[in-house]
């Protein structure tokens, strides 16, 4: 299979049409159109449908854009691999959820720099279901997240816990009737022990799936929420957030998620795990 004709394939599917693909590829809209077409009578299936507008994606063709994806990503990676200077190792691309990295990100990246490793790390940054769709493709080695993600060919360690403490920006807030509490989805586990902590509450009024967003309302129209104590941290230093009394403080666990069949990424990740492990001790 021509690398070329898929590569082709998926600039069609990301631009939307094949006029656009052609200037993002800098080539002629009919040699897009004989790609295509080579591609089509290769597998044997229509691929697009095409219209004024642009293109829509066949059954086939869906199929085959997850394929592709993950051999462009494969052959990327081939590249830098064999392209590597004598002193690097290798590559791990590892994957961390947005607000993990938000509330340790200063210090872990520190840390990657002190342990000096001859690895080429390439961080992505995305949601549980994305970091749990790129590591079903291979797109990623490894991950650090919220979420288990536990199945066949994957190894999950807890790295460590973090407290989610309550916190307000008044120094007196009412632990149980706060007309401006903001809810924040912090999980499955947080939501059933904070279902059960506050039953006799009301209902929040706003709720939040990220704590970044939670404290950026708080701080702009105030309002209390359950947040990471190590991401409140700063703000609670600079007296923009305040720990509010007698409540009740709930944890929720850190995992590094590995595909278990590379256990060279393992060694070469495994001092950064450590170090997260250093991270979250020491800030506690």
């Amino acid at each position: 299979m021509n690398l070329v004709n898929l590569h082709t394939f998926l600039k069609i599917v990301e631009t939307g049409n094949l006029v656009r693909a052609s200037v993002a590829l800098n080539v002629t809209q009919s040699t897009v159109t004989a790609r295509l077409k080579q591609l089509e009578e290769e597998l044997g299936q229509l691929l697009l449908h095409r219209h004024k507008t642009g293109v829509a994606l066949t059954n086939p063709g869906h199929k085959l854009k997850t394929y592709a994806e993950v051999m462009m990503g494969l052959w990327r990676q081939i590249r830098l691999d064999v392209s590597l200077p004598k002193e690097i190792d290798g590559i791990c691309n590892l994957g961390c959820e947005h607000d993990l990295w938000g509330s340790l990100g200063r210090e872990v990246r520190g840390r990657i720099i002190d342990l000096k490793m001859p690895t080429l790390l390439s961080i992505i940054p995305g949601d549980a279901v994305a970091l749990d769709k790129m590591l079903a493709t291979r797109m990623i080695e490894a991950a650090i997240t919220y979420t288990p993600m536990a199945s066949s060919g994957r190894t999950v360690r807890t790295v460590a816990k973090e407290n989610l403490v309550l916190f307000s920006n008044r120094p007196e807030t009412s632990a149980r009737a706060d007309p401006l509490y903001i809810f924040v989805d912090l999980g499955e586990k947080f939501r059933a022990a904070h279902t059960a902590a506050y039953s006799d509450a009301g209902v929040a009024k706003i709720s939040y799936g990220s704590p970044g967003w939670a404290i950026d309302h708080i701080l702009r129209y105030g309002g209390s929420a359950y947040l990471p104590e190590q991401l409140a941290e700063p703000y609670l230093q600079r007296g923009e957030l305040f720990k509010v009394p007698d409540t009740p403080i709930f944890d929720r666990e850190i995992y590094f998620v590995m595909l278990s069949d590379e256990s060279k990424v393992w060694q070469r990740i495994s001092p950064l795990i450590d170090a997260l492990q250093a991270t979250v001790q020491d800030a506690k």
